[in-house]
């Protein structure tokens, strides 16, 4: 039994350290797309903090789901957040599951590029839409006569950039069109939903995301129109974004086709014949066999030396 153990932690960690390679050289070849969604997470964060300052409370609008939904009350308005908060972590863990699980169809840090990419164009638009209009918070602590629903006045510039994290974004106001919590639910769906591999997690998953939009609701953090305008948004965004940005390279044809550019004409399938040792020309596919880096064909030895380009 020990014998087993030591053999499968061995190979465990022969994995981590392989892909930990990878995703060194894709990091290094992507950091400016991880640095700049990284910062303008924190640039949002800014504005929504922001924007309370301008924040005045006021009655609660007329909502249809204040009226269809039950009122969670403030003692359970924790439920959303801990939802929203098993679907965070859920998909950050899922992210990595590469270094661990011997399934491999994606890379961690092409995936994180997408996934920032989709949720800084939706920030965008909530930035534009929230400061457009600013609504009396339905939230409890957005009402008249609680202590945070306004802000006094900066002291400094500091107090602003610093946001009072993490206090200031959970009790911020005025940030209403449309619902964050919706924005990041739904890109973390989308993305598990199109390169995940299991069609109960994805069936559940999307069942959780309707849930939490009512739990929204019901917790007064939103108004309806916040939840509903974050649905068709985030969805048309990624769609549309996401046909623009290149595909996942597939794991499935091995750690080569990673590092393989795309052609100008969009097809990958030519690299992979030359790469193997085959023309593009269906006739010369003949079978060759890879001697320690050398590829034998009738009985000559020709090297190849094949330059591996980062995506």
């Amino acid at each position: 039994m020990s014998f087993y153990i030591g053999r499968e932690a061995s190979k465990l960690w022969k994995r981590i350290c392989s892909e930990t390679a990878t995703e060194i050289k894709l990091l290094a070849q992507n950091w400016k797309y991880i640095l700049g969604g990284i910062i303008f997470q924190y640039l949002h964060g800014l504005a929504a903090r922001g924007v309370h300052y301008l924040h005045r409370p006021g009655p609660t609008l007329q909502d249809v789901g204040f009226y269809l939904l039950p009122e969670l009350g403030p003692d359970r308005a924790y439920i959303s957040e801990s939802v929203f908060t098993v679907v965070f972590l859920s998909f950050f863990l899922w992210t990595f599951h590469p270094f661990i699980l011997k399934s491999k169809k994606i890379y961690t840090v092409l995936i994180w590029c997408r996934v920032l990419a989709f949720l800084v164009a939706c920030q965008i638009l909530r930035i534009i839409t929230f400061y457009a209009t600013q609504l009396p918070g339905p939230n409890y602590h957005c009402r008249e006569g609680s202590k945070l629903a306004r802000l006094p006045h900066p002291d400094s510039i500091l107090e602003v950039l610093l946001i009072n994290f993490p206090r200031g974004v959970l009790y911020g106001c005025g940030d209403l069109i449309f619902s964050s919590h919706m924005i990041f639910s739904l890109v973390f769906v989308r993305t598990y939903h199109k390169y995940g591999t299991r069609r109960f997690v994805k069936n559940c998953a999307w069942s959780i995301v309707v849930i939490q939009s009512l739990l929204i609701v019901a917790s007064r953090k939103h108004y309806t129109v916040d939840v509903v305008v974050a649905w068709y948004t985030v969805n048309l965004v990624v769609f549309f974004i996401d046909k623009k940005l290149p595909e996942l390279p597939d794991r499935s044809n091995g750690a080569a086709a990673l590092l393989l550019p795309l052609s100008k004409d969009g097809k990958r399938e030519e690299n992979h014949k030359l790469l193997n040792g085959n023309s593009g020309d269906s006739a010369d596919w003949r079978p060759r066999t890879q001697i320690n880096g050398k590829i034998m064909e009738d009985g000559n030895i020709v090297h190849v030396e094949a330059v591996i380009n980062g995506v």
